[in-house]
């Protein structure tokens, strides 16, 4: 992750857009998952591995290509810009000290693949499906998040988005992102492994970035700049993260 973070750097200076850090982080952190879950050590059979892999793949595919396509339309990652700004002339070396910093914030992420792969139940069971099930919940649930905001941007309506999962939650993506890596403690929590308890790790870890560090807070900073009274009021009536019924709703 270090040297995939290290690529991003390089790409953030030849392109002048943060957006292609996310996308060099994601597909980064796919990979290394995968080389992590397939790597012959450990007690796993290998068709478990080969799940494990199999959705650690999807993930980075999914998210890493929705990334590049939000990307390849903007200049600037607001989050990060704002970040260049405040840092001014330190700007390049700041942001090259930061992303060793998400390198190092996502071993917990890639550990909780390893150790799902690497559970060493003798064969697939209902765990390994229940893991599944969670996964494909949030895979989706992300897919269809991210689908209705690129529509509700292509409709020219402007404002701030508030239709289908976005009336019930700010951050409807962010959600199931942290359900979606809830898939791997369910996978790893296997009887007589104790080492699978750390895989409790990953959703505990994204939960945290994305509401407390790099997800939420930078966010709804940018939203409120940009949208103001309109912004204040949906942080008013709907849930931060949890899909709820809008303050309110009759229906």
């Amino acid at each position: 992750m270090s040297a995939f973070m290290a690529l991003a750097t390089l790409v953030e200076r030849r392109t002048g857009n943060s957006g292609w850090i996310d996308v060099v982080w994601t597909l980064g952190l796919g990979l290394t998952g995968v080389a992590g879950a397939l790597l012959p050590f450990g007690a796993g059979p290998m068709p478990r591995r080969l799940v494990v892999a199999g959705l650690a793949l999807a993930w980075a595919l999914r998210l890493g290509l929705h990334i590049a396509r939000r990307t390849a339309g903007i200049t600037e990652d607001p989050r990060y810009a704002k970040l260049k700004r405040d840092w001014g002339n330190a700007a390049p070396q700041q942001l090259a000290r930061l992303l060793q910093m998400q390198a190092l914030v996502s071993i917990p992420l890639g550990l909780g693949i390893i150790l799902a792969a690497h559970s060493p139940a003798p064969s697939l069971s209902w765990r390994d499906l229940a893991g599944v099930a969670v996964f494909a919940a949030g895979l989706a649930g992300g897919a269809i998040a991210d689908g209705q905001l690129r529509a509700f941007a292509r409709s020219g309506a402007g404002g701030v988005c508030d239709h289908g999962l976005w009336r019930w939650s700010r951050h409807p993506n962010y959600f199931f992102e942290c359900l979606l890596w809830c898939s791997y403690p369910v996978i790893a929590l296997a009887t007589g492994y104790p080492w699978g308890w750390l895989a409790l790790l990953a959703p505990a870890c994204i939960t945290l970035l994305l509401t407390r560090i790099s997800g939420i807070p930078p966010l709804e900073e940018h939203m409120l700049a940009k949208h103001g009274a309109a912004y204040r009021a949906y942080q008013h009536r709907t849930s931060a993260l949890i899909p709820l019924p809008p303050k309110g709703a009759t229906s």
